[in-house]
């Protein structure tokens, strides 16, 4: 079986107003970028998993839709668990050599997919990052009609990561991530958390594991309907908490490299 060059990955959770269009808008940049690989190597294959997290409207079946259209677009219909629940079956499901998680509303232009090959170094052959993750606070982020509230909200999520988990990183809720083949599959087994902070646990473990974490700016667009309420960010605080007391008691010791 031949494996594609890029799986993307793009959790949804009654989507139906956005799921079309963005999907649509990463598969109509990929199109122009599997043509633009270097000379000495082959066209850039890729594939697009939606993962449908127990959607209640017509998420699945507009997926489907498209996926009648392109088989390079696929549909996992999975039960409701969570937005860390579906990102790990969608990476579990995924097969290529960079594994690229995507927020569903596109918050970030699709063409900046490309930033995180060029600025990684991956276009020519010399990756710096294992997983390089999309940030809205590195030198050469833009961030647009963003309400100073909200800024002001995810600086202190970012500054409770900080204390409680996980220095060195800006922006660790960017819902834009790559990893490569090799990280993707060590850390999305151990991936126990199945709420907002789950991305803390794997840049967690990813460091753990010795990957090499880095990030690239990006374009963020604020955009309406975020599903994070005061509830659910206080209980992601909580669980950055969780993991590191899990990190100071050794809990992630099975991602070390040298254990597999």
């Amino acid at each position: 079986m031949t494996h594609p060059y890029l799986s993307v990955v793009i959790p949804a959770y009654n989507e139906e107003a956005r799921i079309a269009s963005t999907v649509n808008a990463i598969v109509d940049y990929l199109a122009v970028w599997a043509t633009q690989a270097p000379d000495s190597t082959p066209r850039r294959s890729w594939e697009l998993i939606v993962v449908s997290d127990g959607s209640t409207d017509s998420t699945a079946s507009i997926v489907l839709k498209l996926n009648a259209l392109n088989d390079q677009i696929r549909l996992i219909d999975a039960t409701h668990g969570g937005k860390g629940a579906a990102v790990r079956r969608g990476m579990d499901e995924a097969t290529g050599e960079w594994r690229f998680l995507c927020d569903a509303d596109l918050s970030m232009p699709a063409d900046n997919l490309g930033r995180f090959f060029s600025c990684n170094g991956i276009a020519n052959g010399q990756p710096k990052f294992d997983v390089a993750i999309g940030s809205r606070e590195a030198p050469g982020a833009h961030r647009f009609n963003e309400p100073r509230s909200r800024h002001i909200k995810g600086r202190l999520f970012n500054y409770a990561v900080k204390v409680l988990a996980l220095r060195g990183i800006e922006d660790t809720q960017c819902g834009f991530k790559l990893f490569s083949a090799e990280s993707a599959r060590k850390l999305f087994p151990h991936q126990s958390l199945d709420g907002w902070a789950f991305d803390v646990e794997l840049l967690v473990m990813a460091k753990k594991a010795g990957f090499a974490v880095g990030e690239v700016p990006i374009d963020w667009y604020y955009g309406e309907g975020s599903k994070m309420t005061f509830t659910k960010g206080v209980l992601a605080v909580i669980d950055v908490a969780r993991i590191g007391v899990n990190n100071l008691f050794r809990k992630y010791r099975a991602v070390e490299r040298k254990c597999g």
